[in-house]
Order: C-alpha cells, then sequence, then structure tokens
C-alpha cells in the first residue's frame, strides 16, 4: 500500500519529459565552470610558487645530489644540442627567406646581418628554444616524475629519510636553467650562421657585409635574449616539475599531466616574454 501511496503522490510528468535541470542551472553551468577553472588556475599557480620557494630554500646551503645534477646536465642539455642547432639553423635561413623580397626592392643587403642578428638575439633564439627545449626535455621530465609518482617511488624516498625535492627536483630545476642559457647561445650562433650562408646563396650577400652591419648590434641586444633564456628556463622547469609531483589518476593522468605541463610552459614563456620586453625594453 504505502508503495502505491508513493507512485500516486509523485507530481506527473508531461509529454513524457524526464526530469532535468532548470532554466537557473543551466545559467548557472558557465559560471560554475568559469569559476572551476579560476581556482584550478590558482591552485596550480599556488604550488609552482610554492615549489619554487621550496627550491630556493635547498639552494641556501645548497642541499642536492651532484650526481643527479650531472645527469641531468648530460640528457637535458647534450643531448638537446642536434635537435636545436638543426631548428636554429632553418630559422637563419628563414629570415633570409622572408626578408629577401624587401632586400632586393630596395637594395638592403646592408642590413641583412643586423636584421637576423637583432631578431634572434632578442626574440627568435629564446622563445623558439624554449618551447622546442620544454617539448623535448619538459615532457620527458613531468613523465618521469609522474611515473614515479604513481608507483610510489617518491614516497619510497620519504620513507628512506631522502628529501625527494632535494635529490629529485633541485638538480632538474637547475640543469634546465643553465642548459637552456647554453643552447640558447648555441643556437643563437647557428642561426646566425644559417642566415649568412642562406644570405650568400639566395641573395648573393656577401659574408663580410653580413657581418659588418654586426656592428650596429649591441651587447644589450645579446643580453636581453640570455636573460629571457635564463627565465624561460625557470619556468619550463617548476612547471614540470610541479606537474610530474602532483600526478593524480595512474598511467592516464600522467598523460594528462604532460599535456599540461607542456601547454603551461608555453603559456608561460609568452606571457614572461612579454613582460621582460616591456621591462628590458
Amino acid at each position: 500500500m504505502d508503495a502505491v501511496q508513493d507512485k500516486t503522490t509523485k507530481a506527473p510528468r508531461r509529454n513524457g519529459q524526464e526530469d532535468g535541470p532548470g532554466p537557473g542551472q543551466r545559467l548557472l553551468s558557465p559560471v560554475a565552470r568559469l569559476g572551476a577553472g579560476i581556482l584550478t588556475l590558482a591552485d596550480h599557480l599556488g604550488g609552482i610558487v610554492v615549489l619554487l620557494g621550496a627550491t630556493l630554500w635547498r639552494l641556501v646551503p645548497p642541499r642536492l645530489d651532484g650526481d643527479q645534477l650531472r645527469r641531468s646536465l648530460f640528457k637535458m642539455g647534450n643531448q638537446s644540442v642536434p635537435i636545436v642547432a638543426l631548428t636554429a639553423f632553418f630559422t637563419g635561413g628563414i629570415m633570409v627567406v622572408q626578408a629577401g623580397v624587401f632586400v632586393k626592392r630596395f637594395g638592403a643587403t646592408s642590413l641583412v646581418g643586423w636584421g637576423a642578428g637583432y631578431a634572434v638575439f632578442r626574440e627568435i633564439g629564446p622563445i623558439l628554444i624554449g618551447l622546442m627545449f620544454s617539448g623535448r626535455v619538459g615532457s620527458n621530465n613531468t613523465a618521469e616524475l609522474g611515473t614515479m609518482t604513481v608507483t610510489e617511488q617518491i614516497d619510497g624516498l620519504r620513507a628512506l629519510a631522502i628529501d625527494p625535492i632535494s635529490y629529485l627536483l633541485v638538480p632538474r630545476v637547475l640543469a634546465m636553467v643553465f642548459m637552456l642559457f647554453a643552447l640558447t647561445i648555441v643556437g643563437d650562433v647557428v642561426a646566425i650562421g644559417g642566415a649568412a650562408l642562406f644570405g650568400k646563396l639566395l641573395l648573393n650577400v656577401e659574408f663580410g657585409v653580413f657581418f659588418q652591419s654586426f656592428g650596429w648590434l649591441g651587447t644589450a641586444d645579446l643580453f636581453q635574449g640570455l636573460i629571457k633564456a635564463s627565465v624561460f628556463g625557470v619556468v619550463i622547469a617548476l612547471t614540470s616539475c610541479h606537474f610530474g609531483i602532483t600526478v593524480k589518476g595512474g598511467a592516464v593522468g600522467v598523460g594528462r599531466a604532460v599535456n599540461a605541463a607542456v601547454v603551461a610552459a608555453a603559456m608561460g614563456i609568452v606571457v614572461s616574454d612579454y613582460f621582460l620586453t616591456y621591462l628590458l625594453g
């Protein structure tokens, strides 16, 4: 009898429609998603800032594993030279190809070297190499740390009284910052060489004329790009380490963390480049 009464007391449905969210709930749904996105962004930014503070705290005095630092320097730096050099070489050639139309129209062959050097040293060098470094080294670092997290290897280090930040993260952060700085120098040299070679082949600009215009460049142009490379290295290191040690959800979570780390690093590079360009002039 009670079951029959419960069925009879329910409000009738019109035209067989199921109960669903009302207009007010549908209106709040985009707002709720926006709020959730803002909270997630704030959570990740806070985690990155905390990780930065923990890393700096362990550098005074330095508390890190020397063997881990050497392995990270080799893996992140030496093994990245071929892809960075190839990218930089053809980047220099692309700049000459793009500028070739205007050089031939106005006869401004003496400006090819200056234009290539100015663009490479200040912007193209650090940004392109930073993005390549993030795609190769940052993603690999996130995958390694994420795998160690989901397999409880990091918890095992804590159980053995080993600080995972000093043992794993600090060497990787230092290696990324230093090697991106060094790779930017290598990439700048290779890009200028590629621009000079393609300038000779495509525009018949002599090497002497190409490098003579470098006198119009100052040390500030080079240092601005190197400062940007150092900041980009910090951004890539912190984002890749943060997303690696906060993985949840097993193997699927590792894949999501790698994707999120690469996207966050790219956004961080672009945003920090804007502010550094504005501050450094």
